[in-house]
């Protein structure tokens, strides 16, 4: 079996948090992976998972009491900046989540999988070659002077990927930027 990645590190999370505070505007977040990602040395982030934990205004409110009634919030990781939510086909998506409320105390939290992160092997990921990982969000409601916090957790480690394999990722990267 070839392996397309040779690993450099064990897994570590990266973490940025994201303040939506006003109803029905994009807010962004970028995280830096400069200190990950080498081109010449052909060094990739592998991306094993992501998880997104939903707060309120302070990190003890339910979120549902910033949101002030029926609402939902979407967030998205990108690996190129779309400059606001995509659709699920769009090739820079890495990873999105949804909090559903409703006023009759209905809660639901989904996060989407995909097949470059759903496995459990050693090698399944998402490989980025890009240096910034872009975060966008938007609810639906807020409560006045409220906020809905929500915290991106990356779960990823540094790989050395092959010559054509960091070609191939990164024409692709290119190319979905169309």
């Amino acid at each position: 079996m070839i392996k397309m990645a040779t690993k450099k590190t064990s897994m570590f999370t990266l973490t940025e948090r994201l303040t939506i505070s006003a109803a029905s505007t994009a807010t962004f977040a970028t995280i830096d992976l400069g200190s990950y990602v080498d081109v010449g040395d052909r060094q990739a982030l592998q991306i094993h998972s992501v998880d997104f934990i939903y707060q309120g205004t302070t990190a003890g409110e339910a979120p549902t009491l910033a949101m002030g009634g029926s609402a939902f919030v979407s967030v998205q990781v990108t690996d190129l900046n779309r400059g606001g939510l995509v659709f699920s086909n769009d090739r820079a998506l890495v990873a999105s989540g949804h909090l559903n409320y409703d006023i009759d105390a209905f809660l639901t939290n989904d996060t989407d999988l995909y097949p470059d992160n759903f496995g459990k092997g050693s090698d399944d990921g998402r490989y980025v070659v890009n240096d910034q990982l872009y975060i966008t969000g938007l609810s639906t409601a807020i409560g006045s002077g409220k906020a809905v916090n929500v915290t991106v957790r990356v779960n990823a480690s540094i790989v050395t990927l092959g010559a054509k394999d960091f070609m191939a990722i990164a024409i692709q990267s290119t190319a979905a930027d169309n």
